[in-house]
């Protein structure tokens, strides 16, 4: 997989380069444009100050002769200057190689307006008594002149720029056709990935440049539907053999406790035995609940229920089951009188509230008030418990809210059943197409807003 990923990505790295590699060979042609447009006139000068080196030279009574700042200037240039006269005739020099004559046709004085002069890269300068010839090293400059018709140099320079801007527009449009591309080929992946990630069954298209990918994605997501399917099954086969030891220890655990000729002693025992079993039953049947709804396994039978009268069965059931004085339940209509009626299966969400109210009675033994109340709002039945109790930590209410696994944070053993419960409501709340919302509540508690779909 890793080496289909590695090569997709590859080539469409190689297309970016290619993409770099037109673009910047459009600017260097631009640059090369505007570099020759810029030099129309003649052509490049040497960096030597020419002008300054001519304003240096004084011509008195026809005497030539340079100051300080002059022969400073063609030492730290490392240079040497001619003066010719209207004849040819050098009139003065400074640094001059012997190799070159002291005498100039009016042919060779021409052939310095290219820049040359045998060997030697010059510059030249008009003066009002002469032509100065400043000369560089052999083979130390490149120069040449390069010259233009003037009626093509503004279309030349305008034809550059619209070349450039063209290669501008045409590099975009690919960039944006390879996105596309990569866009249209990675979109089913990564929507494949997000529905792998919350368990849903995944199968690709195959077909197209990643089919490889797609190919192994989809083969991915088919053993992993296999092996949650094997554990679902697993589970409730475990569950199934579990209830069967488990009824008869909970029949022989009572029918000590309430056999009087036993010892006293014994039959506190057997209570003890007996309660903890009934612990570790309810314990199975909620991990064979949550198995069969996290895998879509357990039949949602759906009827019209009255909201209200569902909240008063569970309210009363557990009343009638015996709790504590240091408990209270709180029942408020928002609506009172109103009817709401919902469509749901009338067990999961009698389990669903029961869930809520024994959670907050569980988990605070020291007591707390309960408040639960029913109401309406944008045609959705609102459930909310409350309790006044310790409440939960930051990191779990994150977790339950994001639907994740709450049981690494929990650090006491009631703790595991009050993430296993809560965790049933959830996922109850989910099957019948419902919200849910835990949050802390002021000052100290739990509070959980559950919505639900009126019919």
């Amino acid at each position: 997989m890793m080496n289909m990923i590695e090569h997709f990505f590859r080539r469409y790295f190689l297309s970016g380069i290619r993409i770099l590699m037109l673009f910047l060979a459009v600017n260097v042609l631009f640059i090369l444009a505007i570099f020759s447009a810029l030099f129309f006139d003649g052509g490049l000068d040497g960096s030597f100050p020419v002008s300054e080196l001519s304003e240096h030279i004084s011509n008195r009574d026809g005497l030539l002769t340079s100051d300080a700042v002059a022969k400073k200037l063609i030492r730290e240039g490392n240079v040497w200057a001619m003066i010719l006269d209207n004849n040819g005739c050098v009139i003065w020099d400074e640094n001059m190689p012997d190799d070159l004559p002291r005498q100039y046709s009016l042919q060779d004085v021409a052939s310095f307006s290219h820049w040359y002069l045998e060997d030697y890269p010059v510059s030249t300068w008009n003066r009002d008594d002469g032509l100065l010839v400043v000369g560089y090293e052999a083979g130390s400059l490149w120069k040449s002149r390069i010259t233009f018709d003037a009626d093509y140099v503004a279309p030349l320079f305008y034809c550059c720029i619209g070349i450039f801007l063209a290669n501008i527009i045409i590099v975009i449009l690919l960039f944006f056709h390879n996105t596309r591309k990569l866009e249209k080929s990675i979109k089913p992946i990564l929507k494949g990935i997000q529905q792998l990630s919350k368990g849903k069954p995944v199968h690709i298209d195959e077909s197209g440049k990643l089919s490889e990918i797609k190919a192994g994605l989809n083969k991915a997501g088919d053993y992993l539907m296999k092996k949650d399917n094997t554990r679902a099954v697993w589970i409730r086969g475990i569950s199934h053999d579990i209830r069967t030891p488990l009824s008869i220890i909970l029949a022989y655990a009572s029918e000590m406790e309430e056999t009087p000729t036993l010892p006293e002693k014994t039959r506190k025992q057997a209570g003890i035995i007996l309660r903890q079993s009934e612990k570790l039953k309810n314990l199975v049947s909620d991990l064979n609940l949550t198995t069969k709804l996290e895998y879509s396994m357990q039949a949602i039978c759906k009827q019209n229920i009255d909201a209200v009268e569902l909240a008063r069965q569970v309210i009363s059931g557990i009343l009638n089951d015996g709790m504590s004085d240091q408990h209270d339940i709180e029942f408020h209509e928002e609506q009172p009188g109103k009817a709401i009626q919902l469509n749901g299966d009338n067990l999961l969400l009698q389990r669903m509230l029961g869930n809520l109210i024994r959670n907050s009675i569980v988990h605070n033994p020291s007591g707390c008030t309960i408040k639960f109340s029913i109401g309406i709002h944008d045609n959705s039945c609102v459930f909310v418990v409350s309790d006044n109790g310790h409440g939960m930590s930051e990191t779990q209410l994150n977790a339950l809210n994001s639907n994740e696994d709450i049981s690494s944070s929990q650090n006491s053993e009631d703790d595991t059943e009050h993430g296993l419960g809560l965790k049933i409501v959830s996922q109850i709340v989910k099957a019948h197409q419902g919200s849910i919302q835990f949050v802390e509540t002021i000052p100290h508690g739990l509070t959980v807003k559950i919505l639900l779909p009126m019919k």
